[in-house]
C-alpha cells in the first residue's frame, strides 16, 4: 500500500508534541496524528485521531505507551478521512488494540475495500509533492468489521466533549473535530497550515495557511464552504493534519484572508477536480 518515498520522507523527523494537558500531536513530517485523553486521569482513557502512513504504527504504539502506560489502549479510532496517509497504520493498529475505528458514512467504502479514491492529480501545480501524487496509494482498504459509521448527532464515541462536522470538499466524507469549552479544532485536511504541494515546505514545515491539499481534493465549492464553517466557529488552537499547530488571533486573520482569497490561495487554475 505504501509509498517508500512518502515513507522514508516521514522518517526524516518523527516526533510529538504536546498542545494541551490533553492532546499530543504525534508528527510524522508529511502528515500529523493526535492522541487525546488526559494521562493524569486515573482511568487513563484515550483516543487515537487518525493513523499516519503504513510505517507510524510502531511509533504510535510507543507515544501511547508512554504516555498512558504499557498496558493501555485507545477506546477507539477516529478517522478525519480514508486517505492513505490517514490510515496507513489503521490495521495494524485496530488489530493490535482490538478497538472500533470511527469514520463518516460516506467514508466507510474505502475502508471496507469497496470503493477506491481517484488518482492523485500531478496538474495542479505547485511543487514536487503534486507531481508525485498520481503514485501514492489510492486503493480502498479493508478493516472489516471493525469500521463504524460515526453517530449522526454530531457525537463522537469516547469523546464527550467533542463533536464532529461534515467537511466535505477534500474527500466527500470528511471531517474535523471541535471542542467548545477551549475551541480547539482537529481541523484534518479541510485546510492546512502549510504549502503541502510543495516539497520544500512539507520538509521546512514553513507556515502558509492553504486549503486542503490540492492533487487530492474532489470537490472546491464544497472545499471553500467548509473552511467558512469552521470559521465560524472561532478557533483558539488549530491542529492541521498537514502544518504546525497554530494558536490565538492570527487563526481568524489567517481564515479570514483563505476564505476571502480561496481562488488565489488554494483553488488551483487547472486540474481534473477544479471544475467538476
Amino acid at each position: 500500500m505504501g509509498n517508500k518515498l512518502v515513507e522514508g520522507m516521514s522518517k526524516l523527523a518523527t516526533s510529538s508534541q504536546e498542545i494541551t494537558s490533553e492532546i499530543l500531536v504525534l508528527q510524522f513530517t508529511i502528515v500529523n496524528a493526535f492522541l487525546v485523553g488526559n494521562p493524569k486521569a486515573g482511568n487513563k482513557k484515550f483516543v487515537l485521531v487518525d493513523t499516519g502512513l503504513e510505517n507510524s504504527g510502531n511509533f504510535i504504539i510507543k507515544a501511547a505507551e508512554e504516555r498512558f502506560g504499557t498496558e493501555s489502549r485507545p477506546e477507539a479510532i477516529i478517522l478525519t478521512h480514508g486517505h492513505f496517509d490517514h490510515v496507513g497504520s489503521v490495521i495494524q493498529l485496530s488489530q493490535h488494540w482490538d478497538v472500533p475505528v470511527y469514520i463518516h458514512e460516506l467514508e466507510i467504502p474505502y475502508i471496507t475495500g469497496k470503493k477506491d479514491y481517484p488518482v492523485g492529480d500531478p496538474t495542479v501545480g505547485g511543487g514536487m509533492v503534486a507531481e508525485m501524487s498520481p503514485t501514492f496509494p489510492h486503493t480502498s482498504i479493508d478493516i472489516g468489521y471493525r469500521a463504524v459509521a460515526l453517530p449522526a448527532d454530531g457525537s463522537i464515541p469516547s469523546m464527550p466533549e467533542w463533536r464532529w462536522i461534515h467537511t466535505p470538499g477534500h474527500t466527500e466524507g470528511h471531517i474535523s473535530l471541535f471542542r467548545e469549552s477551549d475551541r480547539v479544532l482537529i481541523a484534518g485536511d479541510a485546510f492546512s497550515t502549510t504549502k503541502q504541494e510543495s516539497l520544500w515546505s512539507v520538509l521546512t514545515q514553513k507556515e502558509q495557511i492553504s486549503g486542503p491539499p490540492a492533487y487530492l481534493t474532489v470537490d472546491w465549492k464544497a472545499a471553500k464552504d467548509s473552511i467558512n464553517r469552521l470559521k465560524e466557529l472561532n478557533p483558539n488552537i488549530v491542529l492541521p493534519s498537514h502544518g504546525k499547530p497554530m494558536e490565538g488571533k492570527e487563526i481568524m486573520e489567517h481564515l479570514n484572508m483563505l476564505v476571502n482569497d480561496f481562488d488565489e490561495i488554494s483553488k488551483p487554475e487547472g486540474g481534473r477536480f477544479v471544475d467538476k
